[in-house]
């Protein structure tokens, strides 16, 4: 179980990379493959982050913090938008938006006891 969660960790991880450098790639080079990049990547961070609750709950590897998922996930969902926004119609502002929100994730994580 322990190894299944830190894959599932590692992925989340590759997700969040995903939306910096989505972010990243569209507001330096303006790429037009980087809302793609973007979209993808906020997905797979929200599905594996839902897996990752899922775990905890089954299993006792910790007893999670439910305020702070909810939180976490209200942001998330505002990323996978924001992502379908600019995939539609690519704006620098939108991507903007996404980088701050996915930043603003990580300092949940972190930051929340």
């Amino acid at each position: 179980m322990d190894i299944i969660y830190s894959a599932l960790v590692f992925l989340h991880m590759i997700g969040l990379a995903g939306i910096i450098a989505g972010f990243l790639m569209q507001v330096i080079t303006d790429n037009p493959k980087s809302t793609k990049v973007l979209l993808h990547s906020s997905l797979l961070q929200l599905v594996v982050g839902l897996l990752l609750v899922g775990m905890a709950e089954m299993g006792d590897l910790y007893d999670p913090n439910h305020i702070k998922i909810a939180v976490k996930l209200v942001i998330s969902l505002i990323i996978v938008v924001v992502g379908v926004l600019n995939l539609r119609k690519p704006a620098k502002n939108l991507a903007v938006t996404a980088g701050v929100l996915a930043i603003l994730n990580i300092g949940v994580a972190v930051f929340w006891g």
